[in-house]
């Protein structure tokens, strides 16, 4: 996850790195001498440079045009489902008003415009559809939830104190129907918007300043996860070396061309931004440039209407530990420890036990067909339990449907060689011990949903760190250790990342991302993205 300082027309953070972004491998260095700074351009921008301003404002225009006009959807998207949302609650409480007298009608008429136009406000006062935040990560949908229940708030506070007498079933109605609307329309505007990117369309062009450590890493992770809007069109290497792996040391990326390198100063950094026609640049290495060439290069996209970011040099924090506080003149990045307990764990808690109850009762059919199947397909026990390593290192028995022969577990140490796992958990993907009713099982999840017992007693959440095993924790060193510092899920950010398929250095990086920036806006996201991994079966064996 890679987060940017935001820089223009006042500074706040935004997420622009993905919780799910691979971890950038070691890199290789180039054995150049370090020199003036070197610019690496997108090819078709290389081979025309320099640019004129012209085309420089073509392409800026281009960005602007179809980030307003996407912008602007989603506003008259949010307006049309307030609207619905408030005539349906109309109808589903009063039956349309017919039963209703003239003045109760007013009455009402005044209230659904009220609300209507109160809600429209607030999801602007929370600037949910700011384009620094729309198209990727959970901020968005957080500030539409935030915009949804400030304005049913602010109505509740209102009828007390001016006793308006507003009907409580007409907003009981209204306020579910308008949150899971406004959500499920900025979720079909985003997946349009992700399948226009994935075909290198909708894209901001992103010219990279700094030195190679700080900015490669970036590069790699900007090209692997495309859903984040952005296209690398440069890089201004302050070091003045190139060197990306696995490419062979010194070399740029294959599809960039190369022009004349500029000074590191003001005049050279505009130009290089005019040249790739860049509508964003990002400083990975901002004591390369010194604080009165930043100061100035703001001032000048500003002018130029490109926006800027600044790197602070961390990564996988989520922006909501991260603070921007002013100290001497100088902004300080402020980032909050970890929140292990307190309200929201307690908050958690509860989801966990309503949900996992809830769960559990909607799935009893499926409960009841699956273990009918195990019964009916082999012999052995319907269950199987096994130890797992919990909160504080508390060993717990969690719960499984069987999906191998009775005994598997004493057929391990002859198949130790022909593992597929990732060098620390024993994984195959052809087990001979997998019943073909329990490969079915794995393969949707649904050999975990007894877990749900798990998370009633307490001893597991909905979403976590994966649970693991005693002679697993047995290995942890250093900083792995953090993982138990909260209780493990049956889903989370490896459940939705690849599952089986991940190396045991990226499962581990999920995990600690989950537990160091843990929230309740997160835990839904990932459910949420959870049905649909399970549903295509991807990386379950």
């Amino acid at each position: 996850m890679a987060y940017f300082t935001h820089c223009k027309n006042g500074c706040n953070f935004a997420n622009t790195g993905s919780e799910v972004a691979r971890d950038v491998g070691p890199q290789v260095r180039s054995a150049q001498p370090r020199g003036s700074p070197k610019v690496m351009l997108d090819e078709a921008h290389a081979a025309s440079a320099p640019a004129t301003r012209t085309s420089f404002e073509l392409v800026n225009g281009t960005f602007e045009r179809w980030s307003a006009s996407y912008v602007r959807r989603v506003h008259w998207t949010d307006l049309t489902l307030v609207l619905g949302a408030v005539a349906g609650a109309v109808v589903i409480r009063f039956a349309g008003g017919g039963g209703l007298g003239i003045a109760q009608r007013n009455h009402l008429a005044i209230e659904t415009i009220a609300l209507s136009i109160a809600w429209i406000l607030a999801l602007h006062a929370t600037q949910s559809a700011d384009k620094r935040i729309i198209g990727s990560g959970a901020t968005e949908y957080s500030r539409v939830a935030s915009a949804c229940f400030m304005t049913f708030g602010f109505l509740a506070i209102f009828d007390l104190v001016f006793k308006l007498n507003i009907a409580r079933g007409f907003v009981a109605v209204a306020l579910p129907i308008g949150t899971i609307g406004l959500l499920a329309g900025r979720w079909a505007w985003r997946k349009n918007l992700t399948r226009q990117r994935a075909n290198g369309t909708k894209l901001q062009r992103i010219l990279i300043i700094g030195d190679s450590d700080s900015s490669i890493p970036l590069i790699d992770r900007i090209e692997d996860n495309h859903f984040l809007g952005y296209k690398v069109v440069g890089l201004v290497n302050t070091s003045g070396t190139v060197s990306k792996s696995p490419r062979p040391p010194g070399s740029a990326p294959a599809h960039w061309g190369h022009c004349n390198p500029p000074a590191a100063d003001l005049d050279g950094l505009t130009k290089a931004v005019k040249q790739t026609g860049a509508t964003t640049v990002a400083v990975t290495s901002a004591a390369a440039l010194g604080y009165s060439v930043m100061r100035e290069l703001s001032w000048a996209l500003e002018s130029m209407d490109v926006e800027m970011v600044v790197a602070p040099g961390v990564t996988d924090i989520a922006g909501p530990r991260m603070m921007l506080r002013p100290v001497a003149g100088l902004p300080m990045l402020h980032i909050d420890k970890p929140r292990y307990a307190g309200a929201n764990r307690f908050l958690k808690a509860g989801i966990d036990r309503l949900g996992a109850l809830t769960m559990l009762i909607l799935l009893t059919p499926v409960l009841v067909t699956c273990a009918i199947a195990i019964k009916c397909s082999s012999s052995g026990p319907i269950f199987y339990r096994a130890e797992r390593i919990g909160l504080s290192n508390s060993p717990f028995l969690m719960w499984k449907f069987r999906s191998m022969v009775d005994g598997a577990d004493r057929q391990k140490s002859s198949l130790v060689g022909n593992s597929d796992g990732n060098g620390v958990l024993f994984k195959m993907r052809k087990d001979p011990r997998v019943t073909r009713v329990g490969a079915f099982l794995r393969r949707y999840s649904l050999d975990e949903l007894p877990q749900l017992i798990n998370v009633l007693t307490g001893e597991m959440s909905l979403v976590g760190p994966r649970p693991p095993l005693r002679e697993e924790v047995a290995q942890y060193r250093g900083p792995v250790v953090r993982r138990l510092l909260v209780r493990p899920g049956i889903t989370g950010l490896w459940q939705i990342s690849g599952r089986s398929e991940l190396s045991w250095d990226e499962s581990v990086r999920l995990d600690l991302l989950y537990v160091e920036n843990w929230s309740i806006m997160q835990d839904l996201v990932i459910l949420w993205r959870t049905m649909r991994a399970v549903i295509n079966g991807q990386g379950a064996y």
